[in-house]
C-alpha cells in the first residue's frame, strides 16, 4: 500500500494490494504533512485503486480494480464502485449508490441516494470543451434515479427522483421525477409499468 498524508481508516477495512490512499491533489503536492483519506468500517478496496486526498466515506464502501475518485469527494454509506470507475473530484455521493464498472462522473457532479448507473454510462461537465476553469457543472442526479448502460449526460442536467435514463440515451435536458428518458436526444415518456422505485 502506497500511502500520503494522514489517513484514517475505520474498523474491518479489507485492502488488497497495490492501493494508493491520500494521494496529493494539486495543492498538496510536495507536502508531507497533509489530510489523507478518512474510509468507513467494513470497507473492501481492492488492487489498482487510487483515492485522493480529501476523500471521504461512509460504512461498507467498497472498489473494484483500478477505481479512481480524485480530491474533495464525499461518499455516503453502502456505495459501491465498479471496476474502472473514475470519479473526477468534488463530487457529493449519497448513500447505496451503485456505480457499475467504467462509469465516469466528472468535476462538480452529485448522486443522491439509492443511485445506480449502468456499465460505460458518462456524465459530462463541460458545454464547450475544451472550455476548463470554474464553469463546469455536472449533473445533479435524484436519489432513487437509475442511469442505464452507455447512457450519456450533459452538463448541468438534473436527473429528477425516481427516473429511469434508458441505455445508450444521450440526456440534454433536465428529466422529470419518475419519468423515463429515452433515445438521442432523449425523449421524456411516462414510466414503464412496475418501473417506478422507492
Amino acid at each position: 500500500m502506497f500511502e500520503y498524508g494522514n489517513n484514517q481508516l475505520g474498523k474491518n477495512v479489507q485492502i488488497f494490494d497495490p492501493v494508493t490512499l491520500g494521494f496529493p491533489s494539486r495543492d498538496y503536492i510536495g507536502k508531507k504533512n497533509h489530510p489523507g483519506v478518512i474510509i468507513g468500517d467494513n470497507a473492501i478496496i481492492r488492487s489498482g485503486t487510487i483515492l485522493y486526498a480529501d476523500v471521504r466515506t461512509g460504512s461498507n464502501f467498497s472498489t473494484g480494480h483500478n477505481v479512481l475518485v480524485r480530491e474533495k469527494t464525499v461518499l455516503g454509506n453502502h456505495v459501491s464502485l465498479g471496476t474502472g470507475v473514475i470519479i473526477e473530484g468534488n463530487c457529493t455521493i449519497g448513500n447505496h449508490v451503485n456505480l457499475q464498472s467504467m462509469v465516469y462522473v466528472p468535476t462538480n457532479s452529485e448522486l443522491g441516494n439509492y443511485v445506480f448507473i449502468g456499465p460505460n454510462a458518462v456524465l459530462t461537465n463541460d458545454k464547450y470543451p475544451p472550455h476548463g476553469g470554474k464553469n463546469l457543472f455536472g449533473p445533479i442526479v435524484r436519489d432513487h434515479a437509475s442511469i442505464g448502460a452507455n447512457a450519456t449526460i450533459l452538463p448541468g442536467v438534473t436527473i429528477g427522483e425516481g427516473a429511469l435514463i434508458a441505455a445508450a440515451s444521450v440526456v440534454t435536458k433536465d428529466v422529470p421525477p419518475f419519468s423515463l428518458a429515452i433515445g438521442s436526444p432523449a425523449r421524456i415518456k411516462p414510466l414503464p409499468e412496475g418501473a417506478i422505485q422507492k
